[in-house]
Formats: C-alpha cells, sequence, structure tokens
C-alpha cells in the first residue's frame, strides 16, 4: 500500500472517503459480480475486448462490495487497488488480489480504450474462487476487523 497515493486520493472529490458501513451496497455489488460472471460465460472468445472488461468487472464488484461492508467509498479504481492492498496487508483477503486486480485493469484499458485486442486468459474456476472468496468475506469480517482497516485509513484522512 502507498500512503501517498492514498493521501492524495483523499484529496480528489471521487476519492477515498469513510462512511457508513452498507450492508445492502455490499450484497448489491456481490449481485453485480455475479451477474457480471455469468455474461463472461456468453461472451467467451468472441471478443477480448469485452472479455477483458467483463472479467475486471467481476473482480473489481466483489472487492467493492467488501469496500461497502467496510464502510470505505472509492470511486476511482486506483484507490479501489490500493485500498485492496491494505486488506492484503491486514490479512483480510489473499495476497495476489490487488496485483491481479493491476494487471486485469491495464488490460481492459489495453482492449477497451486502446483497441489493442490482446488475448485474455479466463480460469473460471479461478473467477469463481476470487469472488466466493470475497463474498465469504463480506459475510464473516469482524467488526474488530472492520475497526482496525477504519483506523488506518482515518489516520491516513488526517495526515493529508
Amino acid at each position: 500500500m502507498d500512503v501517498k497515493k492514498l493521501k492524495w486520493y483523499c484529496k480528489q472529490s471521487a476519492g477515498l472517503k469513510i462512511k457508513e458501513l452498507n450492508d445492502n451496497l455490499a450484497k448489491e455489488y456481490l449481485q453485480s459480480a455475479e451477474e457480471t460472471l455469468s455474461v463472461l460465460q456468453n461472451i467467451k472468445r468472441k471478443s477480448n475486448m469485452w472479455l477483458a472488461t467483463t472479467k475486471y468487472y467481476c473482480e473489481y464488484f466483489s472487492v467493492y462490495a467488501l469496500l461497502q461492508k467496510i464502510g470505505i467509498k472509492c470511486e476511482i479504481h486506483d484507490c479501489t487497488i490500493e485500498i485492496v492492498k491494505l486488506l492484503e496487508e491486514f490479512n483480510i483477503i489473499p495476497k495476489d488480489y490487488s496485483k491481479r486486480l493491476e494487471e486485469d485493469k491495464e488490460l481492459r484499458i489495453d482492449n477497451q480504450y486502446y483497441l489493442k485486442n490482446k488475448p485474455v486468459n479466463i480460469n473460471n474456476q479461478e473467477l469463481n474462487e476470487f469472488i466466493l472468496k470475497i463474498k465469504d468475506k463480506v459475510n464473516t469480517i469482524t467488526l474488530d476487523e472492520i475497526n482496525k482497516v477504519r483506523e488506518e485509513i482515518k489516520k491516513i484522512i488526517e495526515i493529508y
């Protein structure tokens, strides 16, 4: 996690904010991740642009569900990824999730905005596991874990 980046995101209007915990939004984002996963099955091998975009949003929606559960709002994707790094540091989610999000975000940008048509590796089992692990954490995260993350972010917000 890069504290300097998080401080910068705090200054942005769509950046890092502490909000009320929101179970309903967490559930809705998980539902969006699962719906996006089913859409991904329908476009398999038809379009690298849409495969990259859909794969990334499956992952993004699931981690954003966890952020909603914790009461964190950040509408900048790179900010969300920095928060995922913090969640990894607190052993709330597996260590490789932020790297995976970064790589899939870049692939999405390359294929969606720069039309590079790079091949997209889809491993359904891994993608399902990613979403299920986040879903499980949304359902089992403790108040102590939530408070630790929120306190760390509050420290960062107060510093800037």
